[in-house]
């Protein structure tokens, strides 16, 4: 009997030692963040109630989170462990050189970066960071409350909200509008508070992927109580979800261009040589990029000369003037067009000057000054206006696909098609949306039969848009555009679909969407 007891009481020991190493489902972490909240310049009181509101998502969506004020936790072999990175509320200068390299790398090799509200405020002198969070910020009204409006609800971040949001909160103004470079989730509607200074274009959410990494950014989150608003803590959740790569959403920026203007503070730049910030009265928001001398030169990492149609700036100039020439990737990058500034008679007398844009480029703007000897102008403001042509898709850059394959073309864009292509097959592009869509065309090529390319919204069984039939060119390597108009009201991502006889039916270079 008593060894009846015994095994009984060994059976039991050894459950209860099994529970306490087995772990339940409802607390395995998947993956771990790094909260960040390090200051050299102004520090937000709500940053503990954040990195607490911040643990409990953690707990209760299965990642662990680490808390540090410590930069030199910015290491290649630190950073390694983790999925995504919060800057919350960080402010000036944070990380050293070294440091900055280590989330380069990070970042560009997969990582996720998140940032909140003083974000914006961090590593000035920084381009790289100027880039990855989008947006630098300039100046704020007092607290008080506007309307937020929810312009992507399918995100993981913003798909539990309505269309407009109103909250209180300190709304910042940016040195830049990012839209161009990222994809906005939210705006500011600038009629429902006073103290907005973006001309009614006023971005305040967004998201873009970073090399093979990816960005969320907020400007949310001021005030202690957000960290207990059950729609901010969404928004937070969400975005950390996808800057971990947990969850997938579309982030990438608009295709070729949304069209319009984005005006920038000339004195906003992230990289330069000689020039500096000078203060004006007449300036808007008292500055200009100024002190600028023969040969210096002015980069705006986050103002994309993509689809740029246009220049102006407003300009000042109590020397002799001087000309600027706009290039796109760098300093000595494709010359899109330059512009004469004349002296103005005294650095507080602006003008407006202005050029039409040529050439085709993607990369960021880089303004260029030339002129003779000393200070030769300053410049206040700057906009590049853009057509709404967009820009053409590579075929092989499917993100989800049945049936095909990528195929080499010398004479193909990049040298490669989406190819192999039989009855029923198709490709999705998960970063190209058909919002706003009216035309397509496409660069095609076949040596077999032809066929037939359908344009769908969200699926390729999704909103039928409009085909296009592509004839026999002869050969493989013998290119013809086709086009057809679209119809219809979708903004799902494009789907093509392929239908024909039996074989390889035709080839797809590029296509492209007019909008």
């Amino acid at each position: 009997m008593l060894n009846v007891i015994r095994r009984g009481l060994a059976l039991v020991a050894t459950a209860v030692i099994a529970a306490q190493f087995v772990p339940s489902a409802a607390y395995a972490a998947d993956y771990q963040v790094l909260v960040f909240s390090k200051t050299a310049g102004f520090r937000h009181d709500s940053i503990p109630t954040g990195v607490q509101a911040i643990r409990d998502l953690g707990t209760a969506n299965g990642f662990t989170v680490t808390a540090t004020e410590d930069a030199a936790a910015f290491t290649a072999a630190n950073l390694a462990q983790y999925k995504a990175v919060v800057f919350l509320s960080t402010t000036g200068d944070v990380l050293n050189d070294a440091q900055q390299t280590a989330f380069t790398s990070y970042v560009d090799g997969g990582g996720g970066y998140v940032g909140v509200h003083a974000a914006a405020d961090t590593e000035y002198d920084w381009p790289y960071y100027g880039g990855l969070v989008g947006a630098w910020f300039k100046s704020h009204p007092a607290i008080q409350q506007a309307t937020v409006k929810n312009e992507d609800r399918t995100h993981p971040a913003t798909s539990g909200l309505a269309a407009t949001w109103t909250r209180t909160d300190e709304w910042y103004n940016y040195r830049t509008n990012p839209r161009a470079s990222v994809h906005v989730l939210q705006s500011l509607d600038e009629s429902t508070y006073s103290g907005g200074e973006m001309s009614g274009d006023h971005p305040i959410t967004w998201c873009h992927p970073q090399q093979s990494g990816r960005s969320f950014y907020t400007g949310l989150g001021h005030t202690i109580e957000s960290y207990a608003d059950p729609a901010f803590r969404n928004l937070l959740l969400g975005g950390i979800k996808y800057a971990a790569g947990a969850v997938q959403a579309n982030c990438a920026p608009p295709t070729g261009n949304p069209g319009g203007s984005t005006t920038v503070e000339g004195e906003a730049f992230t990289s330069q040589s000689g020039v500096q910030a000078a203060s004006h009265t007449g300036a808007s928001g008292g500055r200009t990029v100024g002190y600028i001398d023969n040969g210096d030169w002015a980069g705006y990492a986050s103002v994309s000369t993509a689809g740029a149609t246009g220049f102006s700036a407003r300009v000042s100039s109590g020397g002799p003037g001087g000309t600027i020439q706009v290039r796109s990737g760098s300093a000595t990058g494709t010359l899109l067009g330059s512009v004469q500034v004349p002296s103005t008679g005294s650095w507080d007398t602006f003008t407006t000057v202005s050029t039409t844009l040529t050439g085709s480029a993607s990369g960021p703007v880089f303004l260029v000054f030339t002129g003779g000897s000393g200070s030769l102008f300053d410049v206040d403001t700057f906009t590049i206006t853009r057509s709404s042509a967009a820009a053409p898709v590579e075929g092989e850059a499917f993100t989800s696909q049945s049936g095909v394959q990528v195929a080499g073309h010398t004479g193909a864009s990049g040298g490669k098609t989406v190819g192999y292509i039989d009855n029923g097959d198709w490709a999705g592009y998960a970063s190209v949306s058909t919002a706003g869509a009216t035309g397509f065309s496409a660069r095609v090529s076949s040596g077999g039969a032809g066929g037939t390319i359908q344009i769908r919204s969200g699926s390729a069984t999704g909103t039928l848009l409009g085909s296009v039939n592509v004839a026999s060119t002869g050969g493989w390597d013998t290119f013809t555009t086709v086009s057809t108009t679209l119809s219809g009201s979708a903004s799902g991502p494009v789907f093509l679909v392929f239908t024909g006889g039996s074989g390889s039916l035709f080839d797809v270079d590029s296509f492209t969407l007019t909008k």
